[in-house]
Parts: structure tokens; sequence; C-alpha cells
């Protein structure tokens, strides 16, 4: 069984099993499925917080049961249940990321950007420092994650939500044409 699980699932299992999150959410509760807005939850329960912050943030306890979920689930599928083969990367990704100065495959992420040397480097600071800043500074602004508008907004039929996909796909295809290969 465990080897089973620990292989790599093909989408057509994996896909649907993402996809009936959205339907069993609004069953079980008329929840949306979103992750940025933890962020908000926890900032709640801290003493000493704005206005922003001040709101029964127990409401959203089962979204942070359900991050509290995704990270244990991530430990165990990244320790316990590793697969030893190597990430799958084409050969033709290799040589576009070398030429880049990325040359460490083997792990999940490159070591060359995000390792604690990688920090301590200009890029490494303006890929993990900078970019997790702004990412999630624009899910706040764009008034949820990619997760909550792509799989929940674009359930509901949300025109916002259409629209921050197309951002999200935008900046994602800016910043691996242009803005990437300018750090790297």
């Amino acid at each position: 069984m465990i080897e089973f699980i620990s292989q790599p699932w093909p989408w057509y299992v994996a896909g649907p099993l993402i996809g009936i999150v959205v339907p069993a959410l609004f069953l079980i509760g008329g929840k949306q499925f979103g992750l940025s807005e933890n962020l908000r939850h926890v900032c709640a329960m801290l003493p000493g917080k704005t206005d922003f912050f001040n709101y029964d943030w127990k409401n959203g306890a089962w979204n942070l049961t359900m991050i509290v979920g995704i990270i244990i689930g991530g430990f165990i599928g990244s320790t316990l249940l590793a697969n030893p083969d190597p990430v799958a990367i084409s050969e033709a990704t290799k040589s576009d990321l070398a030429l880049l100065g990325v040359t460490q495959f083997d792990g999940l992420l490159p070591s060359d950007i995000f390792s604690w040397e990688g920090l301590a480097s200009v890029r490494g600071f303006l890929m993990m420092v900078v970019g997790g800043f702004l990412v999630g500074f624009g899910s706040r602004y764009a008034g949820g994650c990619t997760s909550g508008h792509a799989i929940s907004g674009l359930a509901d039929l949300q025109l916002p939500s259409l629209i921050a996909v197309i951002g999200f796909f935008a900046g994602g295809l800016i910043a691996t044409f242009f803005l990437i290969p300018i750090i790297l």
C-alpha cells in the first residue's frame, strides 16, 4: 500500500480528487476553498491588532485545520512516503536552467537558489524574500490566492476570479520569460 501511495499519481486520479474539494466544502457548510485567508486568521489571534484583524477568527478554524493538515501531509509525503527517484526534468529544461546558473537538480527544488546559502545571495533573497512578499501582497490585493480564485471562484463563475486568474497567468508568464532570466 505504501508503495502505491508514494508513487506519482496520474492527472486523471489527482485532478478529480482536487476537484471534489470544492463541492464537498460547499455541501458540508457553505465554505469556499482558499488558503491565503489563513494568514489573516493567524494575525487575528495575536494581541494588539488593528481593526482589520479585529474579528472572530474562530469562524475560520476549519481553514486553519486544513492548512495544518496540508503541512503535516506535506511532511509525511516528503519524508515517510518520499519517492527515491530523482525529479523527472527534461534535458532541454536542465540545459535552459544551466544557462541561468541553476545546476543542482537533486531535490524537489534547486538548491542553487532555495537553500540557506542561496538565501544569503542577492538572487536567492530576491526569489525567496521579495518574491514571497509579492505573492502575499498580491493574494491580499486580489482578494484571494490562486487556489481560491482558480478552484472556488471559477467554479462559482465569479468574474473577479476570472480576472484574477488571467492576471496570475499573465504575471507568471512575465516572470518566467522576462524577470527570472534577469534575476538569475
